[in-house]
């Protein structure tokens, strides 16, 4: 995530507007039946008629670091083979060609989530039919579920309709804040599974400046725009907003979605469309959230990275910035997927839009117009490091799940220090300008392991997070050694794919990698022992 050391306002794609608005409490209950255990069914993601951003902090426009070397802009050199770009053009409806990309598994453990929704553009409103099959992997029987509903944040955008499990009617559930509790029918037996139907409409709320879900006069963000279960680790897991860093924590899922808009809409989202009849169709498959991004003004640039479609969405009057961060998104992919592991989606969108800062969403990231309309065609700049930093977060968020709330360094200063590694790689002769520019203006201090919760301000959560958290990990290289560390930053990333990970993980994997002690280096940086 990406956010603006000098305004201090709320990050709202996942926050803010609990602060102000008052909760809807629905609450009825009902016996249940006698439990029986539900056998453990595949569930593919099939074609189905329905019954119906961290952000990371950046140098403001204006703010000069001191001292910057004297740059003069070149043109971006090429990757290592030539992208091939579409015309500029404004797309309307989003093409029906089926992706040609990785084949669809034929079955998941994994829990799935189908929906059928209809944006209505015009009127700013979304309808949903949503079917989620659920995995129970916790070793223990359930007899509720607790799902997060994030519009329900804001004031009349979430109406619930019905919701039922197995075909039946559930009627004892609660709907408060961001929390909806469901008391099961049925409990769910340790590796059994079962089906949950839900019908929902959403009232789309005007998008603020630190807003990602919402509207504005030429665009519509859907993030964490539908109910979906949380992770349960001994107990549901869902966290509190805070004004400034991330409070949820996802499970990996397979997600379906098929969707109908208006024919002038074109849509942004991290999968490719294919046609389903009457709905355009978009599958993804060990992802955390599927985002969206629909305008009528969207410019739309693409090109590949081996079999990883990549799209730039931008507004007219933006193309050097927009295209160019297709550069530089190319560059990032091709980087990280070598030294990290291959990149974990079948396509990547970059999305302009109106905010502070920049946020990360499975294949989909968000970057602020005031990044595109400060560009001057130089690598040095808040579009790339920012642009970069975001695209990182489909390893580290994406691909390797942490506590976003409870240990933000995991994802947040690997992807921090991520935009180091594709400096060195890409523009190795800018590396002391990103040290200057991005870490050491900020004159960062804390300790690296807070919560979200533990911090007094948005400065002091980026200052120890983001930028001591860059500085750890640039001394742990040079402790582990660079080869080392590449073996461990690799086995971390695949050993860890689709699951979630802690600090006591990361760090029993580095002793495992290398048998050298970190013990002053967890004294100096973090305030625990690990």
């Amino acid at each position: 995530m990406n956010r603006s050391p000098f305004r201090f306002t709320h990050h709202v794609s996942r926050i803010f507007y609990f602060v102000i608005l008052s909760s809807i409490l629905i609450a009825c209950t009902a016996p249940a039946p006698t439990p029986t255990p539900l056998p453990f069914a595949p569930f593919v993601l099939p074609t189905r008629d329905p019954n119906a951003a961290t952000p990371t902090p950046f140098q403001p426009s204006g703010e000069v670091a001191t001292p910057i070397p004297t740059f003069t802009a070149s043109p971006i050199p090429s990757a290592t083979f030539t992208p091939t770009l579409s015309p500029t053009a404004t797309l309307t409806a989003p093409p029906a060609s089926p992706t040609t990309n990785s084949p669809a598994p034929t079955s998941s453990p994994l829990t799935s989530y189908i929906l059928h929704a209809t944006l209505d553009f015009a009127n700013k409103t979304v309808s949903a039919d949503q079917t989620i099959r659920y995995y129970n992997k916790t070793g223990s029987n359930l007899s509720d579920l607790v799902l997060s509903v994030q519009p329900n944040l804001y004031n009349n955008a979430f109406t619930l309709n019905s919701i039922s499990q197995d075909g039946t009617a559930l009627t004892s559930y609660t709907l408060s804040g961001q929390r909806l509790t469901v008391n099961l029918n049925q409990p769910i037996a340790s590796n059994a599974a079962t089906t949950i139907t839900l019908n929902f409409n959403l009232n789309i709320p005007a998008k603020g400046a630190n807003d990602v879900f919402g509207y504005d006069f030429n665009q519509i963000n859907l993030t964490d725009w539908y109910p979906f279960i949380v992770p349960n680790r001994g107990g549901w897991i869902l966290h509190d907003p805070m004004p400034w860093g991330e409070h949820l924590m996802y499970d990996a899922s397979d997600i379906e979605l098929n969707i109908k808009t208006d024919s002038s809409v074109t849509l942004a989202v991290g999968a490719s469309p294919e046609s389903n009849g009457e709905w355009t169709r978009y599958r993804m498959y060990g992802t955390r959230t599927l985002a969206i991004s629909a305008s009528n003004e969207f410019v739309v640039k693409e090109t590949a990275v081996g079999n990883v479609t990549i799209r730039s969405y931008y507004f007219n009057g933006y193309q050097t910035a927009g295209d160019d961060m297709l550069i530089y998104a190319i560059e990032a992919v091709e980087t990280f997927s070598a030294q990290f592991s291959p990149y974990p989606h079948q396509t990547l969108a970059i999305v302009q839009t109106d905010m502070d800062d920049g946020m990360e969403y499975d294949g989909l990231v968000f970057l602020a117009t005031d990044f595109y309309s400060q560009y001057t065609g130089s690598s040095r700049s808040n579009l790339t490091t920012i642009g970069v930093h975001e695209i990182a977060h489909q390893w580290w968020y994406s691909l390797v799940g942490s506590d976003h709330a409870l240990e933000p360094w995991l994802d947040e200063a690997l992807s921090t220090y991520s935009e180091r590694i594709f400096y060195e790689n890409n523009y190795p002769s800018n590396i002391s300008w990103w040290w200057q520019f991005r870490v050491n203006y900020f004159k960062p201090t804390g300790y690296v392991d807070g919560s979200i919760y533990d911090y007094g301000s948005f400065r002091a959560y980026t200052n120890a997070v983001y930028f001591r958290g860059a500085l750890f990990l640039d001394e742990m290289r040079e402790r582990m050694g660079y080869g080392n560390f590449s073996k461990f930053i690799q086995t971390y990333a695949t050993r860890y794919a689709n699951g979630h990970t802690t600090g006591a993980d990361f760090f029993a994997l580095a002793r495992e990698i290398v048998n050298v002690s970190y013990d002053d280096l967890i004294g100096n940086y973090f305030s625990g022992s690990y």
